[in-house]
Parts: C-alpha cells; structure tokens; sequence
C-alpha cells in the first residue's frame, strides 16, 4: 500500500532518527535519508545540501520505481539495491519494507564496500520499524474507513450540486 501523507508518531520518528544517524557516523557518509514510495522525505540526517531535498527525494523514489521495471524486463523480481557513482560523489540507495527507500550520499572519504555493510544492518533495523508504523497506521486507517467512505459520498453530492445546471 502506498500512503500520500503520513502519520509518524513521536517514538518512531525518534527511532527511525537514531538508526539514520547511526548509519551516518558509522558508514562515514555525508547525508542519510528515508523516502516514502511517493517521493516524500520522511528523515534527513547530515550535512546542509546545496539543493532541494524535496525534489531529490521524488527523484530517488522514481529512480527505484524505473529500476524496478527495469529488474522486471530482465526477468528479475526486483532490485534491492541501487549505486550510483560520481567523480566526487555517490550514492547508495537501498530498499525498505513497505517500498520506503534509504539513500545514502558519501564521498570518496568512505568506501562503497563500508557504506553496503552498514546500511546491511540500517536496513534490518528500519525494516522492523516502518512495518510496526505501518501497522498502526492500518489499525488507525480501519477505525476511520466508515467516516471516510460516508464523508467521500457527502463531497461527492456537494460538488454535484454546485454543478448542477
């Protein structure tokens, strides 16, 4: 299920805060950031970035959407993990539970192979906590899926009558 908006409640923010950093200072990267699958940045933890963390997080999550077709044409059901390199820079992009996506920026000052062994264990860690979030965010989605379904019509009757001829 892929959620527009989200609820993250105060512990989980904190712990999906505390692996973030973790990973940071133990892979030696620069920034560390978590991606819902619709591209909106959960967490950032890092360095000041001279561009729009918004409009990369959408771009990272529609690279892992692209590369995910890709795995499929080539007969494989998916691809866990994305690496990109660049002269000064790279990235690290691996997959979460629920479609939620960890990049990781680094600079030649660590090592792909240290940044793949930690993010290893990052990913253990935020696998469990985003499926607990999503659970109670399901739990909370099932006591309100009455009131959406009758709000829903209620719009819907008011929009026809303002357009009504």
């Amino acid at each position: 299920m892929v959620r527009a908006e989200w609820a993250i409640f105060e512990e989980d923010f904190w712990a999906i805060n505390n692996v973030l950093d973790d990973l940071l200072k133990s892979s030696k990267a620069g920034n560390v950031m978590l991606v819902d699958p619709t591209g909106q940045l959960v967490s950032h933890c890092g360095r000041d970035v001279d561009f729009d963390l918004t409009s990369f997080a959408s771009l990272c999550a529609a690279d892992f959407a692209a590369n995910y077709q890709l795995a499929k044409l080539i007969g494989e059901s998916d691809f866990s993990t994305l690496y990109h390199q660049g002269a000064k820079d790279s990235m690290f992009l691996g997959k979460i539970a629920k479609g939620v996506v960890l990049v990781v920026l680094f600079d030649k000052s660590t090592t792909l192979g240290l940044v793949r062994l930690r993010v290893r264990r990052a990913v253990a860690e935020l696998d469990k906590i985003i499926e607990t979030l999503y659970d109670k965010l399901e739990f909370r989605h099932e006591e309100y899926d009455a009131l959406d379904d009758t709000f829903t019509r209620e719009v819907e009757a008011e929009i026809d009558n303002l357009f009504a001829d």
